[in-house]
């Protein structure tokens, strides 16, 4: 068997759909016993069988437009199952729709493009509302909001169904309103009726006919000259009235800004900032720019704008100096105020950053004075002595008046040329030289020395005598110089008795032009050798002869005989003469003083001794060796002085007893003797 029911959706839980016992006519009493049960394919049991009564009621609402969607009938299907005995029914339920959903849009809104130049009676086609009831309970109509450029029409298609059409009734104009935004409400037949709308967004087309305009036709921008790259300057702005690619604006700098400039800034081509790339290197305070504005249509339009940077200084660069001019060696005779150097100092940064101070150390004799613009001379400013210092490292500081300041140093060297300025200058103001006579030819005496701090030909000393007269001779014929160092050679042996000392000159003379000279006293000591022997004096013997002193016969001791005198040309120990008696005739009647000279009686006079005698006398000297000289002094004792000396060549001492005559005197004798005795001895002989 099979039954029917027939059920609204969304009916509420429990609400009772029939009895399935009554419906089918089985005893409600045995379906318990019969265990029965409904079996269905759907997911869901819709549906609850009391077992006890055969009641049949909704167990869980339906949505008929979930569980048959766009069906036109909707059925649910179940078999009704009982055992003992097994039987089997078929239960269908048709769920029947009630206006419990409003049309809908598939989306949210709905837009159309509609290029601006269209003219009016222009279609455009519209969504469809979709609305899950059926019958009059799905979309019946659609409205349209009131606007005064688009109304609605409904067109019918081949299937008899109809759908509406946006109809263009009055030209547009995106400029002046680019968006239009109407509303399509869809509405269906139920009671009451419910309704959907969705916006519909007409977008208004855009074609090129505006350019790009700037906010400001001049912007301007003050950045530090430091700034690094990528710092901000100013971000322009350009709108066009335009839309799409038409009103898109792309930024450059015009080509009619420098290539410095544009390599210095950059500009992005879509939101128009403007940043540094790379160093600000410029010399003016105020950059001006003219930055395009250019839309992307396919002509594309464009404007400009000016845009003007104003550079902040920044104390960033260093003063720079530059030796334009240099004059070195510079001569020590310089004059103050001579122009050594001309410096060129620049800085780079404006204004007070850009202003300088320039100083050298104080304690030279410099200073810098202002010249041209930017321009400085180094100028003497005192006396310079090559030789005390021969050269100046001078150490150029300049100061810019940033803030910070920034220092800038530069030495220059400077080389004091010499000028024969100085003479030569001896070590001392007079030199002693001893020298002893007799000296050979060529003899080296002393080497005179000057020195003279100038440098070359300033600096080389020759030597010279100054012409003078020495014991009346000139003093080249005794003496000569080197030229080169200065040595004193004898041209000739010097003789202490004739020439004890003298002076003379020797100049110094450097090589400069004017040459420069000084001169030296040179004291001359020759000194003495032991080359005189002593001279007697006293007593003279004349022609060989013997002086003879006469003494009284009876003189009485240590009378004195006489003095001998004596002289020695040389001088000290080689002139201390000392006196010794070489022989005297009676050695026992008289002595001498070895230091006086004096020749005195040792006792007293006999009148047995004889009346004349002889003494010799050596007077030396203390040289080494020493030299000495003799005289013979004959004594004759004698109350008066005799008309006529005796002869004293027999040394006036008694002969002695063999001398040379007699001894021939002996000898003949002893030989006639011999000869005598022999004839004698020859008769005697005979005579026998």
């Amino acid at each position: 068997g099979q039954v029917v029911y027939s059920i609204a959706e969304e009916t509420e839980r429990g609400a009772s759909v029939g009895n399935i016992a009554k419906d089918l006519g089985i005893d409600a009493a045995t379906l318990s016993a019969r265990k029965c049960r409904m079996i269905t394919s759907s997911s869901k049991q819709y549906f609850y069988i009391n077992a006890s009564t055969g009641a049949l009621s909704v167990n869980e609402p339906i949505d008929r437009e979930q569980l048959c969607e766009l069906k036109s009938a909707c059925l649910l299907s179940y078999e009704l199952v009982l055992e003992n005995p097994l039987e089997l029914y078929r239960m269908e339920f048709k769920v029947l729709d009630i206006n419990d959903n409003s049309p809908s849009f598939s989306l949210s809104d709905y837009h159309i493009n509609v290029p601006e130049f269209l003219s009016p009676g222009t279609r455009f086609t519209l969504p469809n509302a979709q609305d899950p009831d059926e019958g009059t309970n799905s979309v019946q109509n659609y409205t349209l909001s009131p606007d005064e450029h688009f109304h609605l029409e409904m067109q019918t298609r081949g299937d008899g169904s109809k759908y509406p059409e946006l109809v263009l009734k009055k030209a547009l104009d995106r400029e002046q309103q680019a968006t239009h935004r109407l509303l399509l409400t869809a509405k269906d037949g139920g009671d009451p009726p419910k309704s959907g709308d969705v916006p519909v967004i007409v977008t208004v087309l855009d074609t090129n006919d505006n350019a790009p305009e700037f906010e400001h036709s001049v912007y301007r921008a003050n950045i530090l000259e430091n700034s690094p790259s990528g710092t901000l300057v100013v971000q322009v702005h350009a709108t066009d009235l335009d839309e799409g690619p038409n009103g898109e604006v792309r930024y450059s700098f015009s080509n009619t800004s420098s290539a410095d400039l544009q390599r210095m800034f950059l500009i992005h081509p879509h939101t128009g900032e403007v940043t540094v790339n790379g160093i600000l290197a410029v010399q003016r305070p105020l950059l001006e720019m003219l930055i395009e504005a250019r839309d992307n249509g396919a002509f594309g339009m464009s404007s400009t704008a000016k845009l003007l940077v104003e550079i902040t200084d920044v104390n960033n660069h260093g003063p720079e100096i530059t030796i334009t001019s240099l004059s070195s060696p510079v001569p020590e005779d310089a004059v103050p105020g001579t122009v050594i150097a001309l410096l060129s100092i620049m800085d780079k940064d404006p204004g007070e950053n850009g202003k300088v101070t320039c100083q050298i150390p104080d304690n030279l004799p410099f200073q810098l004075k202002p010249s041209l613009e930017n321009y400085y001379s180094l100028v003497t400013s005192g006396l310079l002595d090559r030789e005390l210092i021969s050269g100046y490292n001078i150490t150029i500081t300049v100061t810019d008046l940033g803030s910070p300041p920034i220092t800038t140093q530069k030495t220059l060297w400077v080389q004091i040329s010499d000028v024969n300025d100085n003479p030569p200058v001896f070590s001392a103001d007079m030199f002693d030289v001893f020298v002893e006579e007799n000296n050979p030819l060529g003899a080296f005496l002393y080497q005179v020395s000057a020195s003279d701090p100038d440098i070359g030909e300033n600096g080389r000393v020759s030597y010279t005598l100054r012409n003078s007269t020495v014991a009346g001779s000139a003093l080249a014929s005794l003496l000569s110089v080197s030229l080169a160092n200065g040595s004193i050679y004898a041209k000739r042996a010097f003789d202490f008795e004739q020439l004890r000392s003298f002076y003379f000159q020797v100049e110094a003379k450097d090589n400069g032009s004017p040459a420069l000279s000084a001169a030296i006293t040179v004291n001359v000591y020759i000194s003495d050798q032991n080359d005189n022997a002593p001279a007697i004096l006293y007593p003279i013997s004349q022609n060989g002869s013997v002086a003879v002193e006469v003494v009284p016969r009876l003189a009485d001791e240590d009378y004195l005989v006489t003095k001998v005198v004596a002289d020695d040309e040389d001088n000290a120990q080689n002139a201390w003469l000392s006196y010794h008696l070489a022989h005297s005739s009676d050695s026992t009647l008289f002595h001498l003083a070895p230091h006086s000279g004096e020749l005195r009686t040792t006792r007293s006079l006999r009148s047995t001794d004889f009346l004349k005698h002889k003494v010799v006398v050596v007077v030396r000297d203390h040289g080494d060796p020493p030299l000495s000289s003799t005289v013979t002094v004959g004594i004759l004792l004698a109350d008066t002085l005799p008309q006529a000396l005796p002869d004293f060549d027999d040394s006036g001492e008694p002969p002695p007893l063999l001398n040379a005559t007699n001894i021939y005197l002996i000898v003949s004798l002893a030989c006639v003797s011999c000869i005598f005795a022999a004839f004698l001895l020859f008769l005697a002989v005979v005579r026998l």
